[in-house]
């Protein structure tokens, strides 16, 4: 829930303080009130020492007070249009010194989250209180046993029914990638509170009873209540004992994409947590791992067997917090043989990454006369038997988590439901959000939004189905080029991405309209929607009339980016301008950044010397030659290659032919050339025919230079 809402649905208490704190012209609250959402998402902090940011945000602010005036003047709200009017002027003084303004924003809203936290503090003060005044009263002559253990019984259900299921879907969202807490301390301390106090009454009804076999009368109060209070105390102590074991860590590979997907015959972990922390129980409790105990009746579902050391003890060593744990590290699977099809199967089918699988794992509590059985499942796992299924097991693993609440429907892809867009929406952006640090902006999940249901007004009610996510053996889904791009940042981009410098998800159209309005050279960075995990920029130019133009060239993928940097790509990417002299297109960042400024600091110091060719340079062109850039205009818009003869002359040609005749291997052997590794604008146009031996030397690693392999790549394109 945003920030704001939550202030306004406080109780009145809280509600004066945010009258008192907003009972000032710094910030009007009308004006936190209408512009809430767009305030919140703002960085407000960099903005305080961020000049240009500052002036951007007070330009954008000036916009959005415009916004709501024209929204009041259609309502015929006169008295809203004065106080809007009003606060822009006022606004004004803030023309020269931005930052100040960020400043005040700033401050509200750190005051706004003290409310906040205050309110949160009394509330779980409250529930302290609560658990204190249940310790008291136990200690105290228990005289009112009943209304005891009502209260104590409400207690339980709060924590089963609300906190623990609470936690457990958090823990759901937090296996994709949601920023949640699923530290469980807190549970911990309140699980082993009530469980202290039911024991403690226990222990006083058993006093009780050896009163009653000493002394009793007729009509015994005590004989005749205790029976009942002693089942329903019992009754409740079991109850919570069975609520507290738990699976703190789900299932996961070392190297895996994510929890929850398992591979055959490579090992696993998965920790347990009893939340009824008695130090006296400390390695007295074994716990056993089993799968699939009710496997569903479904044609070809696969049964495993766990393998490794599947019996562990609760213990307090393997915690950090010092909880009573059961830490599996070296678990692995092994499917069962085939057994085929009996009675009852059904028709139904599920593709390998559709499976769903639970993992038990099972103790027995027994102290002071208490014997429970306790059991933990894991969430649903998918287990895949090699790497090429890793893809779309993620992407089932998402998608139950993310729509499921039961986590014992292991048959939930039979009738997968659709996500709302904003489900969907929230679950890419934790996607980039765990992997670099930094989610999507309304603007980008706004594009993926069009492309997947085209132009849209609002996209509130629109549905994604899991077909149209991801589907095994469909190349073109949603998932598969999202998941591209995802890896393509994570792996070569993160530090560009968490900076902000890559727009990334913005469409064609969005593209060149924002391209258009902006001065020549200006450039962004985005994902290409054709190319998997591939990313391209494009510029503004003029043309001869005078009017803009957007160029761009070919997406590059990791191929490309696994030898050369993409910030030094855009450092050094050049075109032929007039006269045949090598100019660099890139000058701007968009919005109007320069280039250097914005990706200064990820330059390295540029290797090789002058004159230093790669591999292809050295044995396709003469040192002699004239320099001609590849990247020409032309060849920037995408259009190919001509053979450029003319400037090699006779000599050159024969040079040529007399390469052909030569084994990529031969030409591999006899270079003791050193490799240039930078980004360089190579000094020739190769023929046609020598294309597919640099092709064989570019997949041997054999050449150095970018602008070969991208030439290369950009004729395959």
């Amino acid at each position: 829930m945003a920030q704001w809402d939550r202030l306004t649905d406080l109780p009145d208490v809280y509600t004066q303080q945010l009258h008192e704190l907003y009972d000032r012209d710094a910030l009007p609250m009308d004006v936190r009130h209408y512009l809430s959402v767009w305030i919140e998402k703002q960085e407000w902090q960099r903005a305080a020492r961020d000049h240009d940011l500052a002036m951007a945000l007070f330009q954008v602010l000036l916009e959005n007070l415009d916004i709501q005036h024209s929204r009041f003047v259609q309502e015929e709200s006169f008295l809203m249009q004065h106080n809007i009017r009003r606060y822009k002027q006022n606004f004004q003084r803030y023309l020269d010194d931005p930052c100040a303004l960020a400043n005040t924003i700033l401050w509200f809203l750190g005051k706004e989250k003290e409310i906040l936290q205050s309110a949160d503090l009394v509330e779980q003060q409250d529930l302290e209180r609560k658990m204190a005044g249940l310790r008291n009263e136990v200690q105290s002559t228990l005289s009112d046993l009943n209304k005891l253990l009502d209260r104590t019984d409400d207690l339980i259900d709060i924590l089963v029914k609300k906190e623990l299921v609470e936690w457990q879907r958090r823990q759901q969202k937090a296996c994709i990638g949601a920023p949640d807490n699923v530290l469980l301390d807190q549970l911990e301390k309140w699980f082993t509170c009530v469980a202290v106090c039911l024991f403690q009454v226990r222990e006083f009804l058993g006093k009780l009873e050896e009163l009653v076999e000493k002394v009793t009368y007729d009509n015994d109060p005590v004989k005749d209540q205790k029976p009942t209070m002693q089942k329903r105390a019992d009754t409740l102590l079991k109850d919570l004992l069975k609520s507290s074991f738990v699976v703190e860590t789900q299932p996961s590979m070392p190297q895996g994409k994510g929890p929850l997907v398992l591979r055959t015959n490579v090992q696993f972990s998965v920790k347990t947590r009893l939340l009824i922390k008695f130090p006296e129980m400390n390695h007295s409790m074994k716990v056993n791992v089993s799968m699939d105990r009710e496997a569903p009746q479904i044609k070809g579902y696969r049964r495993f067997n766990v393998l490794g050391t599947k019996s562990k003890a609760l213990n307090m060593a393997e915690s950090q917090n010092g909880g009573m744990v059961a830490d599996f590290r070296h678990l692995t699977l092994k499917e069962q043989k085939s057994g085929g099809g009996g009675k009852g199967v059904s028709d139904i089918s599920l593709s390998v990454t559709e499976e769903l699988h639970i993992i038990y794992f099972d103790t027995v509590f027994e102290m002071k006369g208490v014997s429970v059985e306790l059991q933990a499942s894991s969430i649903p796992v998918v287990i895949i038997s090699n790497s090429s299924q890793q893809q779309s097991a993620w992407a089932s693993v998402l998608w139950f988590n993310l729509l499921s609440v039961d986590t014992t429907d292991v048959v939930f892809f039979t009738n997968s439901p659709a996500a709302t867009w904003p489900q969907f929406g929230e679950m890419l952006s934790w996607q980039f959000l765990s992997a670099t640090k930094r989610g999507l902006s309304e603007d980008q999940l706004e594009m993926m939004a069009h492309r997947l249901f085209g132009k849209q007004q609002k996209y509130d009610t629109c549905k994604v189905a899991w077909s149209k996510f991801s589907k095994e053996n469909t190349p073109d889904t949603f998932w598969v080029w999202f998941d591209g791009i995802l890896v393509l940042v994570k792996t070569y981009l993160e530090d560009l991405w968490r900076d902000g410098l890559i727009m990334g998800f913005v469409s064609k159209g969005k593209e060149k309209s924002l391209l258009k309005k902006k001065q020549r050279g200006t450039f962004l960075l985005r994902f290409s929607e054709s190319v998997i995990g591939g990313i391209t920029f494009s510029w503004v130019e003029m043309t001869i009339t005078g009017e803009p133009e957007v160029k761009k060239v070919r997406p590059f993928t990791k191929v490309d980016l696994c030898q050369i940097p993409f910030h030094e790509i855009i450092r050094d990417y050049q075109i032929l301008e007039a006269e045949n002299i090598p100019e660099s297109p890139l000058l701007y960042l968009y919005p109007s950044t320069p280039k250097d400024e914005a990706f200064g600091k990820y330059y390295s110091k540029k290797s090789g010397s002058k004159g230093n060719k790669c591999f292809a340079c050295t044995f396709f062109l003469p040192d002699t030659l004239e320099a001609k850039s590849p990247m020409s205009s032309d060849m920037a818009q995408g259009e190919g290659l001509e053979p450029m003869n003319a400037l090699c002359g006779e000599a050159a040609g024969e040079s040529w032919l007399s390469l052909l005749s030569h084994p990529a291997e031969n030409l591999i052997q006899t270079n003791h050339s050193p490799f240039v590794t930078e980004l360089r604008v190579c000094s020739f146009y190769f023929e046609p025919a020598l294309w597919e031996i640099i092709g064989e030397l570019i997949g041997r690693g054999a050449v150095g230079c970018f602008d070969c392999m991208h030439m290369y790549s950009s004729l395959l394109y």
